[in-house]
């Protein structure tokens, strides 16, 4: 029992930043889903007809085209008396977007009512015909209104599940962050200690001081095996020992002889 208590407590103590971040992170995104103001939002179709058959492969080009022009001023200023709204307001509120394959031009509309947003996106529709449609006879097409808005049963954002999701994941991250950062149990810095000297060595130097010279030591002598100078020295001592000694009995020999000649003499 006392070796599954310590495990547990092992485990909290590690892994308590993520334990922690998780529910904070997902109560975060929860009180954001509570308390952010509601947006909803409502489209609005319109399709580019040709005027003639010839001109009926250009539709969708002309929808891609009309479509960047839905948000653009010249545009809003048509539709901002009859939303209700400036010019300004309304290139926040609504942007049109078009499809690669089809000439139907989507305008998107937002507000903070369901009639808002329908109001803004049926207007702006409207302005977006009547721009283009002034120049048909120069493009070959017309615009026409496909389908009106239609009011939204509940709000685009926030949404309370895709809120909660983000705040938990935003806390997996700072969790994962604070355990990275974190020092383990028992993983205390050690400190640094100099390399040990080897048996014999002096004191290390202080730092700063220049190194002393290493003078070599002579090299001694193995015992029995005499160097050549000196065995050269030695050979020449004997051979001047040995010619005094040779004239030593030469003079002494002269000596005795000289008392002979002498009485020979007389």
């Amino acid at each position: 029992m006392s070796d599954r208590l310590h495990s547990i407590r092992s485990t909290a103590r590690r892994w308590w930043p993520l334990a922690v971040a998780i529910p904070v992170g997902a109560v975060g995104g929860a009180g954001y889903a509570l308390l952010a103001p509601p947006v909803y939002a409502a489209n609005s179709y319109v399709v580019v007809v040709p005027v003639d058959q010839t001109q009926a492969a250009q539709t969708t080009n002309f929808a891609q085209a009309y479509g960047r022009l839905a948000g653009q001023p010249q545009v809003l200023a048509l539709a901002a008396a009859d939303a209700g709204k400036t010019t300004a307001e309304l290139a926040n509120l609504v942007h049109g977007t078009t499809s690669p394959d089809a000439p139907v031009i989507e305008i998107d509309g937002s507000g903070a009512h369901p009639q808002d947003a329908v109001r803004s996106a049926d207007a702006v529709a409207r302005a977006l015909v009547s721009f283009g449609n002034t120049s048909s006879k120069e493009t070959g097409v017309r615009l026409v209104p496909l389908a009106a808005a239609a009011a939204p049963d509940a709000p685009s954002t926030p949404s309370r599940k895709l809120d909660v999701a983000v705040g938990g994941a935003a806390g997996v991250l700072i969790g994962s962050l604070v355990l990275m950062t974190r020092r383990r149990p028992g993983q205390a810095a050690q400190p640094v200690t100099a390399p040990a000297a080897a048996p014999g060595a002096g004191p290390a130097p202080a730092a700063g001081d220049a190194p002393e010279p290493v003078v070599p030591a002579p090299a001694k002598e193995a015992p029995g095996k005499p160097a050549p100078a000196k065995q050269a020295a030695g050979k020449e001592a004997a051979g001047k020992e040995a010619v005094g000694k040779q004239a030593a009995k030469e003079k002494e020999a002269a000596a005795k002889e000289a008392p002979e000649k002498e009485q020979a003499a007389k």
